[in-house]
């Protein structure tokens, strides 16, 4: 099992033992101990990971770190723990923010189990930083930052490597911060900004209300814009692809099956943005059992199929999006399918093993 399966699967846990546990305690064992095991760490080695790790800090003597990794002897990350339920963003970070600073620790990671939140000493040397420079959630998490994870894993885990980064990531993390509030409420600067690149008159509070709706229109459109782009963009390159299973006969039919849609009928298909979002999210949950190459969409006037190869007899599954009720089709071992239904996008995500598994039938 690989790092991002090992992290898939703690993620899966979350939601199923999330009632069950209702102690800080309870949550180190269920939640944090595995996390530290998958980045490959020994938990069960005191002289890797070694548990109350003691910090005495002045005249506060006894001091306990909730874990801490080792390496040759000296704490390299330090860990402290609050019960899964604790909102971080209420929790305060001075009992790491005095560890940190009599250990040899670089890194420390405040965590409830679910999100983690890395510190280190980008601003002062030995003073751990007041904001953290990176978060992983379990619940929610990209492809770039389980790439950025995988760097505090045993094996990979390089300071100078992490410092690099580190403080691009705490930046970039800001930066986004400050875009998000601006795009949900824009301040008098952030309009300002706009109205004085297209308003030659003075910035006055009426013309200030009126571009307010407008500014929030504007990248509205301009995001959505460049979405359907790059949809567009990647749909075109998979058709240019040519499969090595695909065998074409005169008749337009492909492996022996029936043949494609006639121009005419091709022309009386519409293939709507959900469409296209839909697929991305059956290619990003195929992607690590086939080659995304090898997942193709085929829309036909009734449904959206998506294939492998793009061999009409190996279908994975289909999209049955012409009506107000959403279905997914999922297609079981004899090739016969089960339309569920579906109210959003997002619900895909629950149907991953069913679409990972047909990937086997034709393997």
């Amino acid at each position: 099992m690989d790092f991002s399966d090992r992290i898939q699967e703690l993620a899966a846990r979350i939601p199923k033992q999330r009632d069950l546990i209702s102690t800080e305690e309870a949550t180190k064992n269920a939640f944090v101990m595995p996390f530290i095991s998958a980045l490959g760490y020994d938990v069960f080695d005191p002289s890797e990971v070694t548990p109350e790790l003691v910090a005495d800090v002045g005249v506060k003597k006894g001091e306990k770190v909730d874990y801490a990794i080792l390496k040759e002897g000296q704490p390299i990350m330090l860990f402290e723990c609050k019960w899964h339920g604790h909102d971080l963003g209420k929790a305060h970070a001075s009992q790491l923010f005095r560890y940190f600073s009599v250990t040899h620790a670089r890194f420390a990671v405040l965590t409830n189990g679910v999100i983690y939140r890395f510190y280190t000493d980008l601003e002062t040397p030995n003073k751990m930083d007041a904001k953290h420079f990176f978060e992983f959630n379990l619940e929610d998490y990209s492809e770039r930052e389980l790439a950025e994870l995988k760097k505090f894993t045993k094996f990979s885990y390089d300071l100078d490597n992490i410092l690099t980064t580190a403080s691009e990531l705490k930046y970039t993390r800001a930066i986004k911060q400050i875009i998000a509030d601006q795009w949900l409420e824009p301040s008098d600067e952030f309009i300002r900004f706009f109205v004085s690149q297209v308003h030659n008159g003075r910035f006055t509070k009426a013309v200030r209300d009126e571009f307010e709706s407008i500014v929030k229109k504007a990248l509205q459109q301009f995001l959505n814009e460049r979405i359907n782009q790059r949809l567009v963009s990647a749909l075109t390159e998979e058709k240019t692809i040519q499969t090595p299973t695909q065998d074409i006969d005169p008749s337009g039919a492909i492996n022996g099956d029936e043949p494609r849609p006639s121009p005419e009928e091709a022309a009386k298909v519409v293939t709507t943005d959900e469409e296209k979002e839909a697929y991305f999210i059956v290619k990003s949950i195929l992607r690590r059992v086939v080659d995304a190459h090898r997942v193709v969409m085929r829309d036909v006037q009734s449904y959206c199929g998506i294939l492998l190869d793009d061999n009409n007899r190996k279908p994975l599954c289909r999209l049955h999006f012409n009506s107000s009720q959403k279905y997914l089709g999922l297609i079981d071992v004899d090739k016969n399918e089960e339309k569920v239904p579906i109210e959003g996008l997002d619900e895909i995500y629950q149907y991953t093993d069913r679409l990972r598994e047909t990937v086997g039938f034709y393997e």
